[in-house]
């Protein structure tokens, strides 16, 4: 079996993934990134998710190569000729004015700036990159990883170094490799959390989702074929409430029961209240800021709460992957019930023009490549997030931050108990000890595996977050390298600590907020939906 030797070894290009490899590579260190699909960047790509972001994005809480790639996304409308350039005069504009995402765009514009991120690296040598890789095995001795061994073309090839990062959304390196970790939900006396269960169990997740992008061609039949489970999944009823889930309505997070969509800007309910837009709700271009024509048709993203999949997981059952088949099948019915049988505004039924668009996906069926994995396995860590560390400002800002974010708690509706809840969070930073496994000593988490809970992995799982685990992930490696530490012993020195500060200063990773300069940002931002 051939061996390839490096210093770092990524095992999955997720967006923290991806961002591991950056910063180690930054940082001198040969370096193998391996990904299992066609695609680095996770969320951003494969899975189809635009940026999720918080209320003071525009001005303070990411790191700084966040900042970079959000300004290099508008950056490539501006020097686009044929975009209205009369929407994009205020620094922050949406370039396809999304209801959600500040700076939603396609995802082959996410894949080919983070490519060009690690081009130079990948140019010398210092990168490598594999996709379309399989995890196949892991040797491990005592508290230590020794070599992972993967499918590549064919072949298996076994890949040594000093440090082992995971990069995949669902934490399949933690789980080869026996790194002992969380998953699901934890009963109440396990964390001390208030909202936990009484009773815990591990195969009650949040739901994942298949993302569908499609165009709205306004007129013509781009109708699929019917898909061979349609009639079964049409019929579902939803665990919470009267309707169908096959159906313009879906779960609110206030009331606990079921809350009407729109499609459309414009369109209101009986009490005359205007409904939320799906169609703009991740909508990733906006025909009328193309004066030349060259993007006709509006294009979004169909990542709805009416698609999310919560009847089988992904991981840690042997129906794993009779259950992403399903997933997709799911997320194909709810694109041919929206052509044949949505109710529509002006009272006819269907959406015919909405035509699936594989192109945007590079996929062949317009369903994207991977499922957006909202709740991965959680390492057990030496320290582990609560609810209230980030509910209770006074608990929130870790003395060992590393990073900062903000985000509700945000659960959609889960496998087992059938249960979503949604709770604001005070700005919260991102301990150190949440990403120090409690016993393996060359093993790190790098997207949304670190030490939460099921309730505090809501709020830690979108990409300013992710990006900036990952970005700490390949430094900490780094850093434990040049210094001949390891991980835990930075963690527990606060010399060693305050020496790593230095680097993540170095590199713009903003490790506490300005709480002096949040104003502004709130009033961007207060209209932003979170339905994530």
């Amino acid at each position: 079996m051939k061996t390839i030797k490096a210093q770092v070894i990524i095992c999955g290009a997720s967006l923290g993934g991806t961002l591991a490899a950056y910063s180690a590579v930054r940082e001198g260190k040969k370096t193998v990134l391996l990904e299992g699909t066609k695609w680095i960047g996770g969320q951003l790509t494969s899975q189809a998710v635009p940026p999720d972001e918080h209320l003071w994005i525009e001005e303070q809480g990411c790191t700084r190569s966040y900042r970079n790639y959000r300004n290099t996304v508008r950056s490539y409308y501006r020097n686009l000729e044929g975009y209205d350039h009369d929407k994009i005069n205020d620094k922050s504009f949406c370039p396809a004015d999304s209801e959600v995402s500040f700076i939603a765009h396609p995802p082959k514009l996410a894949l080919s700036i983070l490519t060009d991120m690690l081009a130079p690296y990948v140019e010398s040598g210092l990168l490598t990159v594999y996709t379309e890789a399989k995890l196949k095995d892991c040797s491990v001795e005592g508290d230590e990883i020794l070599g992972v061994v993967y499918e590549i073309d064919g072949e298996d090839v076994r890949f040594e170094g000093d440090y082992y990062l995971d990069g995949t959304d669902i934490g399949d390196l933690i789980c080869i490799s026996g790194t002992e970790y969380r998953v699901g939900a934890e009963s109440k006396a396990e964390t001390g959390e208030d909202d936990a269960p009484e009773v815990g169990n591990s195969d009650d997740m949040q739901s994942y989702i298949f993302t569908a992008c499609i165009e709205n061609r306004k007129e013509g039949d781009y109708t699929i074929e019917k898909p061979e489970l349609y009639d079964e999944f049409k019929n579902l009823m939803m665990p919470y409430d009267e309707h169908k889930l096959y159906s313009m309505y879906g779960p609110n997070s206030s009331t606990g029961k079921a809350k009407k969509f729109g499609m459309f800007l414009g369109e209101y309910n009986e009490k005359g209240i205007e409904l939320f837009p799906l169609f703009k709700y991740r909508r990733i271009v906006c025909a009328d800021y193309f004066k030349d024509g060259s993007q006709p048709y509006d294009v979004t993203l169909i990542n709805w709460p009416q698609n999310d999949f919560f009847h089988g997981n992904l991981f840690d059952c042997p129906e794993a992957e009779h259950n992403r088949y399903l997933a997709k099948q799911y997320t194909l019915g709810f694109v041919y019930w929206l052509q044949t049988e949505a109710p529509r505004y002006d009272g006819g039924k269907g959406y015919p023009y909405f035509r699936l668009a594989p192109e945007y996906l590079g996929t062949d069926d317009g369903i994207s490549m991977a499922p957006y994995i909202r709740e991965s396995r959680r390492i057990k860590a030496k320290f582990t997030v609560i609810e209230n560390d980030v509910c209770d400002a006074e608990q929130s800002s870790f003395p060992d931050s590393v990073g900062v974010g903000s985000y509700p708690i945000d659960l959609h509706i889960t496998s087992q108990t059938h249960s979503f809840f949604y709770k604001p969070t005070h700005r919260f930073t991102i301990p150190l000890g949440a990403m120090i496994p409690e016993r393996m000593k060359n093993i790190l988490p790098a997207c949304k595996n670190i030490g939460t809970t099921h309730l505090t992995n809501g709020c830690y799982r979108l990409h300013p977050v992710e990006w900036n685990v990952g970005e700490v992930s390949g430094l900490l490696a780094s850093f434990a390298i040049d210094n001949g530490v390891r991980p835990v012993e930075i963690w527990e020195s606060k010399e060693l600590f305050d020496k790593f500060c230095l680097l993540l200063d170095e590199y713009g990773i903003q490790r506490y907020w300005d709480e002096n300069n949040l104003e502004e940002g709130y009033r961007r931002g207060q209209n932003l939906k979170t339905f994530a």
